[in-house]
């Protein structure tokens, strides 16, 4: 089983940003995530605008009548 776990470097070592049980001698992989991309930021400043835009605060609520059909598996929390 592999888990992705944020973690950050501070100029010393690096740290797990989360609480994570690990075994003795566990196997890890690091990757350095790029701190300056351009092109990702590009692509989250406009699913930000577009999110914003889908979930404004002036939306219409959908009442539960309009549902056509029921999950069963749903849990609402």
């Amino acid at each position: 089983m592999s888990h992705f776990i944020p973690a950050h470097y501070d100029g010393e070592r690096i740290l797990l940003d989360e609480p994570v049980e690990l075994q003795p001698n566990a196997k890890l992989i690091i990757q350095v995530l790029p701190t300056n991309d351009p092109e990702r930021d590009a692509w989250l400043g406009f699913s930000k605008i577009r999110l914003e835009a889908a979930f404004a605060n002036g939306e219409d609520e959908y009442p539960l009548e309009l549902v056509k059909e029921n999950n069963p598996d749903y849990e609402a929390r």
